[in-house]
């Protein structure tokens, strides 16, 4: 059995998931040479409903493209937590917005809480960077993806103009991760 790692991040309209699973995918498949697929879905509503992106790499055909078995969830709100936290495998990692996901369901995952849009606000200059952000955690926390894979994958996705900002945002990310270890 070859390497499968699923990724699902989830929130509300508005928080760039759907832009975060795209870089995703796309640094794993373009960049860094593996396969993968992205598939995403939300609410009726464009701003403030549901939003869930899943991305799956592995090192062989991915035959069935939706997240099952979830090696990493990025929750971005306690509605998505709520919802999604089962689908977590035993070994996998609960990454939350300690800001909007107060209440961690109990689990045998890895849980890392971090204030990820008051990063994005503080540090990085825009509270519109959490989703890259989170990028720069998910990145240095799972390893599955090259950081510099990724940020190839940012420079070809965000608006031009905002290259900088989104750097800094996912470095800032990489930094968090990195008081983890």
């Amino acid at each position: 059995m070859g390497f499968r790692y699923e990724f699902r991040l989830s929130g509300s309209g508005g928080q760039g998931l759907i832009l975060a699973g795209k870089i995703l995918a796309e640094a794993a498949a373009i960049y860094d040479g593996k396969n993968a697929t992205q598939s995403q879905s939300y609410g009726p509503e464009a701003r403030g409903g549901s939003s869930r992106s899943e991305v799956i790499v592995s090192d062989e055909e991915i035959d069935y493209p939706k997240a099952v078995n979830i090696d990493l969830l990025l929750c971005f709100t306690q509605e998505a937590c709520d919802k999604y936290h089962e689908d977590v495998k035993e070994t996998g990692i609960l990454l939350v917005d300690k800001s909007y996901v107060t209440k961690i369901p109990e689990g045998k995952y890895k849980v890392y809480s971090v204030p990820i849009t008051e990063t994005a606000e503080t540090k990085v200059g825009k509270a519109l960077v959490a989703n890259i952000v989170a990028l720069g955690i998910i990145t240095q926390v799972t390893g599955i993806i090259s950081k510099g894979a990724v940020e190839a994958a940012i420079l070809s996705r965000v608006p031009k103009g905002t290259e900088d900002l989104n750097l800094k945002a996912f470095n800032t990310g990489i930094e968090i991760a990195q008081q983890f270890k």
